[in-house]
């Protein structure tokens, strides 16, 4: 497919591209409102490839001017791709160069949380989880470790900012995502349709999860419930939570950060399906 060299920042052609380096003009310009609703910027082939392949329609490409490398098969001939310079580039990522391609996508609607979580057994929720990179991390955790669905309330970050989903290496289009009330009453939807909601916390007085994974039924459905880094969740969350679970750690160390400790309880807590796969593969 043909390349259409770009050499100036400010070319309309790429504006969709502008603001990559700063978090917050992304976000203003890609909500409800900005100029640039209803798109997303994924970054890398394998991401880019993950999107396309999720059903997400690419709209157009930017690629360092001297890549060589064919782009991901799933690329239309159709799509258009512009080529730039260190320039044009540093001006767009901070960097003379970036991962390969940059892609923006048109967004689907997201769909109710009723509707994402009405075949699930395992799904994961979260408050306040604002830092792009933990919500990359932990959805990537979740669509590992077999987990059907990502709910987040409104203080998120969200799941396909480009950083997210760079993080996440293109896993999270794959996997369902609905955006919940303010919790706990976002919780509703969940206690509904019989979810256990366990809540995620170093509290001392807390179960162990080990304790806790060892009394769950292999038709048991749950919702682990994980807060924002930092102060973790809102006490009156916790408090609405059916159990409240501890990661047992060294007294050395206070805390883990929010997307490690999602990592330990997603597998720890991985559906029966999931358990008896890796028990044939050991």
């Amino acid at each position: 497919m043909p390349r259409l060299l770009v050499d100036d920042p400010d070319d309309a052609r790429i504006a969709d591209f502008i603001g990559l380096r700063d978090h917050e003009l992304r976000r203003r310009r890609e909500a409800q409102g900005g100029d640039m609703a209803g798109l997303f910027v994924a970054e890398g082939d394998i991401v880019v490839q993950r999107a396309v392949r999720a059903g997400y329609r690419v709209r157009e490409l930017l690629v360092d001017a001297t890549r060589t490398e064919a782009l991901p098969p799933e690329i239309a001939d159709a799509v258009p791709v512009f080529a730039a310079g260190p320039r044009v580039l540093e001006r767009i990522t901070g960097l003379g160069v970036h991962r390969g391609v940059l892609a923006t996508f048109d967004r689907r609607p997201v769909p109710p949380p009723a509707e994402v979580v009405a075949g699930a057994t395992r799904v994961v929720v979260l408050e306040n989880v604002v830092n792009p990179t933990n919500v990359g991390v932990i959805a990537r955790s979740a669509a590992a470790f077999g987990y059907q669905a990502l709910l987040l309330d409104h203080s998120c970050c969200d799941p396909l900012y480009r950083r997210a989903s760079r993080v996440a290496m293109g896993e999270v289009f794959g996997l369902p995502h609905a955006w919940l009330g303010r919790l706990p009453d976002g919780l509703a939807v969940l206690r509904e349709r019989g979810f256990t909601v366990v809540a995620l916390t170093p509290d001392g007085g807390a179960e162990d999860l080990d304790a806790v994974v060892a009394g769950l039924a292999a038709d048991e459905r749950v919702a682990l419930l994980l807060g924002a880094e930092g102060h973790g969740l809102r006490s009156d969350t916790v408090a609405a939570a059916d159990r409240r679970v501890r990661i047992p750690i060294s007294a050395a160390v206070d805390s883990l950060n929010v997307g490690a400790a999602a990592a330990v309880a997603l597998y720890a807590v991985r559906p029966s399906t999931l358990r008896s796969v890796l028990v044939e593969l050991a």
